[in-house]
This record gives structure tokens, sequence and C-alpha cells, in this order.
């Protein structure tokens, strides 16, 4: 097992990193505790020195935020929201040295599940201000970043579909539920390249990239995926029709991925996937556009975000 990578160690109680200019970058539509109202009061309590606050309709507003907050000297960028606005966010910092902590106030926290952030707002902060700062990978999709997985194919039309009222209130059960409601499960040629070899040439229904093992819906897809070991996970799946998608969801769900019929998993750095017909592609649960082609790369140590201790 690849050992974390960690900047400094993790400081306790009595040796508390100084707080300097932190910047919040806030959805302001999702709510987490007792709202941004508790985020201010605690910040303000811990000793933080310069409060910058910006607040955000839509996650895609937040990348100017973010770039204005840097400009603007921040020593610590603050996500509120979900993975939507995480991934935004870790896009435009990839590259630079600033930290990133993560309160999780969305529906879908899989990045902050994944590194083990709470859904408990003094407890996140806390994390945020004095946990150990890690440096993580990020995939890079078309050249755009993402965190936690993206897909193409059946993936993106499912994630284009959803209902996040649905989703949110029955997380896993609702994506496999959404899935095979809408399943089309197109097959489509699609020719896919794994470090400069031929590693798929047939039809296929979607491919997936994994940076951490847990995906959207809170499916267990790569049982072996890490946020700092320098590679990506890589699925293919040859599903069609709702049988077939139901078989494997249903273990997908059950965290057997590799015993589907229908799934091919592998790990690399660089890849190149063609399809033969443009397929819609997701970065970590947002829709973007449709494309024939798709390159893809892991980005190692491209982002620094604040963790959780380890357990000894």
């Amino acid at each position: 097992m690849t050992t974390s990578t960690v900047d400094s160690p993790a400081p306790g109680p009595a040796t508390a990193r100084p707080v300097g200019a932190v910047a919040v970058v806030a959805h302001r539509k999702k709510t987490f505790g007792g709202g941004l109202d508790e985020l201010r009061t605690s910040l303000v309590t811990a000793g933080v020195e310069q409060l910058l606050w910006y607040e955000v309709p839509k996650s895609r507003k937040a990348p100017k935020k973010v770039r204005k907050a840097l400009k603007k000297g921040a020593d610590l960028v603050l996500v509120w929201g979900g993975d939507g606005m995480v991934q935004r966010c870790a896009d435009t910092l990839a590259g630079s040295d600033v930290p990133m902590g993560i309160l999780p106030a969305g529906t879908a926290n899989l990045f902050a599940t994944n590194l083990g952030i709470p859904t408990d707002l003094p407890e996140a902060v806390r994390i945020a201000l004095h946990g150990r700062r890690r440096k993580l990978d990020l995939g890079k999709l078309n050249g755009e970043h993402f965190a936690v997985m993206a897909g193409a194919g059946f993936d993106g039309d499912l994630i284009r579909e959803a209902d996040r009222k649905l989703k949110g209130k029955l997380g896993r059960v609702a994506y496999v539920w959404t899935a095979l409601r809408h399943v089309r499960g197109e097959l489509v040629r699609t020719r896919i390249r794994v470090d400069g070899a031929d590693w798929f040439d047939g039809e296929a229904s979607c491919v997936l990239f994994g940076n951490v093992g847990t995906i959207t819906g809170g499916i267990p897809a790569f049982d072996d995926a890490r946020p700092d070991d320098g590679a990506l996970e890589i699925g293919v799946s040859t599903a069609s029709g709702a049988v077939d998608w139901a078989r494997t969801l249903g273990r997908m769900a059950a965290g057997r991925s590799e015993e589907s019929p229908f799934v091919r998993i592998t790990r690399g750095r660089k890849v190149r996937v063609t399809f033969a017909a443009p397929k819609t592609y997701e970065l970590d649960g947002g829709a973007r556009t449709t494309a024939k082609r798709l390159k893809v790369k892991v980005v190692p140590g491209a982002v620094t975000v604040c963790c959780p201790e380890p357990r000894d």
C-alpha cells in the first residue's frame, strides 16, 4: 500500500499552525451545520487574521473567485459545497502551493468522504485549519482536472438525466434506480490506448476513469484506487440493455466490479479514447459536452488538500 504524501507533520492542539489569510468560496445554495453564518463565526473565533469571503450561485462561477482569492494572497482556500464545487476549485488551484480545505455542504461529497472529511461542520473546519496537508493527484480530461472520477458514454448520459432531489434522498439506490429507468447503454465502437499501448478495441457502452475508490452514487467501483499513487484506474463496460446493466451495477454497488463479465479494469497514467460516435462525458458528477476523443492523464501531486490525521 502506498504511503500518503504529507508535507508536514500533523499538528496537535499545542502546535496548531498559525492562521493567516483564509478565503471562503461558497455555493450559497448549499447547507451544512449552522450554515455560512456559523462558518464565519468559527473562522473569526479561530483567529483568522484576514477573511476573504466569496459566495456563488453556481459552481461554474467558483473559478473566478478562486483566482481572485489567489491574487489577494490567500494562504488557504475553503470550499463550501459538493463535488461539483470541489472539482471547479481544484481545477483552478492545481499547480499552486495554496492548500484547499473542503467543507462538504453538497448532496454528493465523494472526494471528502474518500479522504475521511466528516459531515460535521466544527470538525471539518478544524481539519481545514489545522489538519495535515497532503499533496494529492488529480485526473485531467480534455484539459480539465477532476478529483473523483470522469466518464463517458452511459455514465455521462446517466449524470445528465439523474434527478438531483431523488439522488440527494436516496444516494446509491437512486443512482442505480435512475440508471435502470434511463438505460440505453448503446454500444459504440471504442478504442482505448493506455500508456501508449492498445488495451481495448471493441463495442462498449461506458468508459470510466477513477482517482479514488468510491465514485458517483457511492458505488465502490475501484477497490485499489488511491489519490496519491500517481495513477488512474481505468474501466470499460460492455453492458448493453437493462438486464446487463442491472447485473453490472448490482455487482459494482456490492463492491465486486472485477467479477462482472461486462467490466474490464486496469491502471495507467495516460489514456487516449476514440469513439465511433460522439459521447457525453462528465467530471465529478457534472455533465459536460459530447466528444469523439478523450485525452486523459493523471497529474501527480497536483493539489494540496487539508485532511484528517492518520489513525493509529
